[in-house]
């Protein structure tokens, strides 16, 4: 771990600051939204469009990147974001919003996916394991420290939205003084979809109810604390806790992971975040019912994407680990597309307790279908499963690249031994 971090120091600050501007970005827009009296369907719309931008940047920023190059795409993406987040007060206006967020959605995306693969670029087949968790902690940690700062100034104002920018720009620095050119991207024949459902139907079902339930947290939860009337320091600490639970829990779930029947898993982690969800809607009224609601849920959603991932590769063969990542990715978009504007329309009708509502619904189906899928085919032997690498949902196709890497690499070490 520390020789990951001595190579990649620099990479890792440039994305904690980046983390910091864009966990307190998405919080800020769902605070102000409820001052600027927009309503809850159209704050949907607006988060929704960020996950909209992601997966149009996941499919044409490695060809803009091949034509022009590493450091301007980079450079490019990163003023572009910090001109958009100047412009959200400036023009508060739902539509201009809608055309931000989208924007900012396929500017991040780019970015993830140049740095990590620089990070790629800095690992070798000893530690990119390594590297890819410490990354993701460092992303975590960024998201989470970021909820701390919307109490410093006036979400009403101005001055949020310059510290969002100004963080945004400084990440820029240490990562682009220390680079080092990097592999043209591989191209890398996609597996269809037909075929990847065929290989795994739980992996493409939970994927893509996965993708809902992660945009509705990521995007609406603090769209949830300014309709429950929650002081600022309560929102800020109501989002954040969805991303301790995900760093707490991680990897105690991805220890169990490589030591039983994954579906057993999957339904089980599945049927815990049900249940914790059940708690916010009959007690959402209740800070720290609250809490516990969104640190269950977000200990146990987020490791399953991890999960999915390694369940839908103890089906493949190495050659095609890969290549079903982009189409994993996919359909884990479609589904973060659509988890705001779910609950955006059921807030609307219900109240907060829509916003659970959403996500019980979509995790409880996923144990159903879970324990469904042990009826139709057979269980693969403990001993013959692949690595659990754990990837933050919202991951790049590299980030996903970079843990089918490793497990391949750790699948055919494994086979050779």
């Amino acid at each position: 771990m520390l020789a990951v971090l001595s190579n990649s120091w620099a990479l890792l600050l440039g994305m904690l600051l980046l983390m910091l501007g864009n966990g307190l970005h998405g919080t800020l827009l769902g605070v102000r939204g409820d001052i600027e009296q927009f309503s809850t369907f159209e704050m949907s719309i607006v988060m929704s469009a960020y996950f909209a931008g992601f997966l149009v940047a996941s499919r044409f920023v490695p060809d803009l990147i091949r034509r022009v190059g590493h450091v301007r795409v980079f450079a490019a993406l990163g003023s572009f974001i910090s001109a958009v987040l100047i412009i959200f007060p400036l023009l508060a206006h739902p539509i201009i919003w809608v055309f931000g967020r989208l924007i900012i959605g396929f500017c991040f995306c780019g970015v993830y996916i140049i740095a990590e693969s620089w990070l790629n670029n800095d690992a070798s087949n000893d530690n990119r394991g390594k590297a890819l968790s410490l990354y993701m902690i460092i992303q975590m940690a960024g998201i989470v420290a970021g909820q701390g700062l919307l109490v410093i100034a006036d979400p009403g104002g101005y001055v949020l939205f310059m510290v969002v920018s100004i963080l945004v720009s400084i990440s820029f620095a240490p990562i682009l003084l220390s680079i080092t050119p990097t592999p043209a991207f591989e191209r890398t024949n996609p597996m269809s979809l037909r075929q990847l459902y065929l290989s795994s139907p739980l992996g493409c079902v939970g994927m893509f109810l996965l993708g809902g339930v992660f945009s509705s947290q990521f995007g609406m939860a603090a769209v949830l604390g300014s309709e429950a009337e929650l002081r600022l320091a309560q929102i800020s600490l109501f989002v954040a806790t969805f991303y301790i639970g995900a760093m707490m829990l991680q990897y105690p779930i991805g220890w169990f992971s490589d030591r039983m029947d994954r579906r057993i898993l999957i339904a089980l982690v599945s049927l815990l975040g049900t249940v914790a969800a059940l708690w916010g809607i009959f007690g959402w009224s209740s800070f720290p019912i609250l809490l516990c609601s969104a640190f269950l849920i977000g200990g146990m959603s987020n490791p399953l994407y991890s999960l999915l991932i390694a369940h839908t590769n103890d089906f493949l063969d190495f050659e095609d680990m890969v290549s079903a990542s982009s189409g994993l990715l996919f359909i884990n978009g479609l589904g973060a597309i659509s988890g705001p504007l779910v609950v955006g329309w059921m807030m609307d009708r219900f109240g907060p307790a829509g916003f659970f509502f959403v996500i019980g619904g979509l995790l409880g189906g996923l144990t159903i279908y879970a324990f469904y899928r042990m009826t139709q085919r057979a269980s693969v032997a403990v001993g013959n499963t692949g690595t659990y690498a754990a990837v933050r949902p919202g991951a790049s196709p590299v980030a996903l690249k970079i843990a089918q890497d490793y497990a391949v690499d750790i699948a055919v070490d494994e086979a050779e031994t």
